[in-house]
């Protein structure tokens, strides 16, 4: 891979990395994300609640990474959801297809797996993979 043909994507609408990573990469036509927390941007604390608020927030952090890349929620191709408890997947996914799955959609492709712990003990992390014109 040509080095160049990476570029990281930014913005402060989305809470910054807490590590040595970015927000999201874009090669090509494509933008990774990496995995998103519920951490408000403003703060980079947690969002207080339960998992409705910590979906929507991490929703709403991919969707401004997304739009800070030039492309939307409707050009998801890929996402990988981790819950901290499976219990949760019901109220996650009602929000997941409201943001992701709208009439006249197509869904992109999903893994959801349960995992022992995440980063600042958030109940659910969210990565995508988004196609941009």
């Amino acid at each position: 891979m040509d080095q160049t043909q990476k570029s990281a994507v930014s913005t402060p609408h989305a809470p910054a990395a807490i590590g040595p990573y970015s927000q999201a990469v874009r090669l090509g036509n494509f933008i990774h994300t990496s995995g998103q927390i519920a951490l408000d941007p403003a703060s980079g604390q947690l969002v207080p609640g339960a998992i409705t608020e910590q979906t929507t927030r991490v929703l709403e952090n991919i969707k401004a990474i997304l739009t800070a890349a030039g492309t939307d929620l409707a050009h998801v191709i890929k996402t990988v959801v981790f819950l901290k408890d499976m219990n949760d997947f019901a109220a996650m996914n009602a929000l997941y297809a409201k943001y992701l799955a709208p009439d006249g959609v197509v869904p992109p492709a999903r893994s959801t797996v349960a995992v022992a712990g995440l980063p600042r003990n958030a109940l659910v992390e969210i990565e995508v993979i988004a196609t941009v014109n």
